[in-house]
């Protein structure tokens, strides 16, 4: 059990969350450690079905731990450090990761929302990729994920002047599928895990999620190659057959496939 990341499995839903609300769960490099550790951990076990990053209340995530102060952003050594925060980033789990951010959400606090799948944020939180107001400049695959999440344009605006804005305008911008109160974030983001879960065949799920990362990279014509190659790997395979039984019954689902096997 990590003392930075809390980590709760039920139902087929693992739960992490970012934890040292004495610091407004400002990321730290043992934080950045145990999210890596804890999505490996979820991508490998077939008991968790999709993941849930949140932040231990009243914050989501403030940013980088600038306990430091003015060695905060001190020189690294070239060969270790890595800007990318979290050695192993959302987009690499084969489950749906959904950011439940349920507080303010600063500098790598958002960049590494932008590595999940679906976002649902805070409305009355405040949001900001403010590294270039600190004397360095935003990190996590922001200069990838950004642009591609909201356009070139609003990506320049967000990036360069690190200004802050507030739930409403992030759902404006395209950051986020969903704004709500921030006490109903969390439970919003639970329940919609929870459906994942029960009703999505988790091989299915599994090769959508690796196609949609890959078709910012790739033209039609390759995804169109791999949309055929999957379905040859889904078609004929007990959940293809268990899916329609399901729904012509009117039952819940019980899926027999594993990302592994």
């Amino acid at each position: 059990m990590s003392d930075h990341v809390l980590f709760d499995v039920e139902g087929g839903v693992a739960l992490l969350t970012l934890h040292r609300p004495d610091k407004r769960n400002a990321f730290s490099r043992d934080m950045a450690r145990d999210l890596a550790d804890l999505y490996t951990r979820c991508d490998q076990d077939d008991a968790v079905r999709a993941v849930v990053l949140t932040g231990t209340p009243p914050a989501f995530c403030a940013g980088a731990d600038l306990s430091e102060g003015g060695d905060t952003f001190a020189k690294q050594d070239e060969g270790s450090f890595s800007a990318s925060a979290v050695a192993v980033p959302a987009w690499r789990v084969r489950k749906p990761v959904i950011a439940a951010v349920n507080g303010h959400a600063i500098g790598v606090g958002l960049t590494l929302t932008l590595q999940c799948d679906i976002r649902i944020f805070a409305a009355e939180a405040t949001y900001g990729i403010v590294q270039v107001r600190r004397g360095v400049m935003g990190d996590a695959y922001v200069h990838w994920t950004l642009p591609r999440i909201v356009g070139m344009s609003a990506a320049a605006e967000l990036l360069l002047t690190g200004r802050t804005f507030d739930g409403n305008e992030a759902r404006d911008l395209g950051l986020c599928t969903r704004v709500l109160p921030q006490a109903e974030v969390l439970p919003a983001a639970l329940e919609l895990a929870r459906d994942v879960a029960t009703n999505t065949a988790p091989q299915s799920v599994a090769f959508s999620k690796q196609l949609l990362w890959q078709t910012w990279d790739l033209g039609p014509e390759a995804i169109g190659r791999l949309e055929t190659e999957y379905h040859h790997r889904l078609m004929g395979g007990p959940d293809a057959r268990e899916g329609v039984l399901a729904f012509l019954e009117k039952r819940p689902p019980v899926w027999r496939g594993r990302l592994d096997g």
